[in-house]
């Protein structure tokens, strides 16, 4: 085989290569995320907890806080492409995240003690830190992963 025959050989299997690999990518851009899942599982239950604490039912309370506080994530490399999308925000988001896990572990302490004034302040905080992190990230990474299919 001659050089420029060894060149097109090589040239055809890089686009080759690469075409499956947009083709891969596009479909992965196709599905929804898995964190969209996540957050509607996460907006189930702070309105059971809003239900639940409107009825002082603070064993319930208890029962879902953990599930708010230690939420499901992304698989990886859902979680990489938000990251790398993120870039240097990524802690400001994880900052978000760990004022969620903080809040909810307390609502869930207080309701155990069947404190529902605490229950409730918890449970603001929480909402407040989902409220901060949405205001500063929804919009833009809707636009990022949704708006472009």
């Amino acid at each position: 085989m001659n050089h420029r025959q060894l060149l097109t050989i090589a040239l055809s299997v890089a686009l080759a290569t690469a075409a499956t690999g947009l083709g891969a990518q596009s479909a992965e851009a196709a599905k929804p995320m898995a964190l969209r899942s996540v957050m509607e599982k996460l907006g189930r239950d702070m309105q059971a907890v809003t239900g639940a604490i409107s009825k002082e039912e603070w064993t319930l309370v208890a029962e879902l806080a953990p599930r708010i506080a230690k939420h499901a994530e992304p698989p990886l490399g859902e979680k990489m492409r938000i990251l790398g999308w993120l870039g240097t925000d990524a802690g400001k988001f994880r900052g978000f995240d760990g004022q969620v896990h903080d809040a909810a572990s307390s609502m869930g302490d207080a309701a155990k003690r069947g404190d529902g004034q605490a229950v409730i302040a918890a449970f603001s905080k929480t909402q407040q830190s989902c409220l901060a992190c949405h205001q500063s990230f929804r919009q833009s990474f809707m636009k990022q992963f949704y708006e472009s299919r």
